[in-house]
């Protein structure tokens, strides 16, 4: 099916991928954005084997890596015990790694992406719902007004959409995030994901994210698990007794934690677990994070969000009907979507909770077993995204097995 007229939600990431997608199906595209200028929120994310097969195939994963970072490995200490060692090269498929990048080089190729294909972007304009007018939708805006009218509305809000009903709960715990230069002279491994844990109610990490946008120097992402409860603790506290807490769990970050002078160079993330049991309606698709959010313990948020958007466009591709190849879409997601949203609310209370027995089955008898066969390879499948195999219904499996990612390397 081409020619369609379709509104998207949305401009960050999986709105701008969804974009360029549809465009180059052949279909008319709009983008709405609340924002008067389009922008990227928070700091570093990690793109998995998954995500990265979807850049490939649009032909983006080169500008993510030029600007991103290569990751081999995530490993991850308590105390002088070692109880994350998850490298790539455990995975069937030989030459397979991560990309650490900041959100803002990623929004940054996408986004580059979609103006040079002359996709009209609609900014400043708030939504506050949708509705049907007869087979076709239109969106409603906050100060009143209302969109045209559309054959298919996609939304990419993410997790507090307003073109869905609310679902989910949000989770105790969220982090401070902070983009830092890279410390040279720390000892951290550029190539991989570094984390300190105490308990399950204290984690810090070191990412790599390449260099963002409009900087010159290689930067880190810096974060601490924090609850939300108490973020105006910390924030009255002061700076002081925060980096001494860190220097006393992982002295090597003081290189890093000597940039921060001001708490509000640290953003605060919460994060929230929900699922929409329709993410199908007539003429409109829920997609992302609108469909589909959990803590970022599994690093898949912005992967999930790409695969949902091939999988939306593939669906629209092989269905004469706008609403039947949206369900199509869906179904091609669901088994995989289902999959990450239990294995994340199984492991996120063993890394981001209040518990003390949790993590001391983690330290004393999880992590020595996961660094021995077959748990090697079970932990970088979860890691990668391809638990549950998701690529071979998307048609996207030939970019691993034919090395697309590694010739990228």
């Amino acid at each position: 099916m081409r020619g369609l007229n379709i509104a998207i939600a949305g401009c960050g990431p999986c709105g701008l991928a969804t974009a360029l997608m549809f465009r180059r199906a052949g279909h008319h595209v709009t983008l709405f954005e609340r924002f008067d200028t389009p922008r990227a929120l928070g700091s570093g994310l990690m793109l998995q084997p998954t995500g990265m097969a979807v850049l490939s195939r649009i032909g983006l994963l080169d500008d993510a890596l030029a600007r991103g970072a290569r990751i081999d490995r995530l490993f991850g200490k308590a105390g002088k015990r070692v109880v994350l060692d998850v490298r790539y090269s455990a995975l069937r498929h030989s030459g397979m790694f991560g990309i650490g990048i900041h959100r803002a080089s990623l929004f940054a190729i996408l986004h580059e992406a979609v103006r040079h294909s002359g996709i009209v972007i609609h900014t400043g304009h708030t939504l506050v719902g949708s509705a049907l007018v007869g087979t076709k939708r239109r969106l409603n805006f906050a100060d009143g007004g209302t969109s045209d009218v559309y054959d298919l509305v996609v939304d990419a809000l993410g997790t507090r959409t307003p073109l869905a009903p609310p679902t989910g709960r949000e989770l105790a715990y969220g982090a401070l995030w902070a983009s830092l230069d890279w410390p040279q002279d720390a000892g951290f491994d550029p190539h991989a994901l570094a984390q300190r844990y105490q308990r399950a109610s204290i984690m810090a990490g070191v990412l790599p994210i390449g260099t963002p946008p409009g900087e010159t120097t290689f930067k880190a992402a810096f974060f601490w698990s924090l609850r939300a409860d108490r973020l105006e603790d910390w924030r009255r506290a002061g700076l002081s007794p925060w980096k001494a807490q860190i220097a006393a769990i992982w002295p090597e970050c003081m290189p890093l934690l000597d940039q921060i002078h001001d708490p509000d160079q640290l953003t605060f993330a919460r994060y929230a677990h929900r699922i929409l049991a329709v993410p199908a309606e007539p003429a409109l698709a829920h997609i992302g994070d609108a469909w589909h959010s959990a803590s970022p313990q599994l690093g898949q948020g912005a992967n999930m969000a790409l695969l949902d958007a091939w999988a939306l466009a593939k669906g629209l591709a092989e269905h004469d009907s706008v609403d039947e190849g949206v369900r199509h879409g869906i179904r091609l997601r669901r088994r995989h979507v289902l999959t990450y949203q239990w294995l994340t609310a199984l492991f996120t209370p063993v890394y981001q909770s209040d518990s003390r027995l949790l993590p001391l089955i983690r330290d004393c008898v999880v992590g020595p077993l996961s660094r021995l066969w077959p748990a090697t390879t079970i932990q970088a499948a979860m890691v990668s995204g391809l638990t549950g195999n998701p690529l071979p219904p998307l048609e996207l499996a030939d970019d691993l097995q034919l090395g697309a990612l590694t010739r990228a390397a």
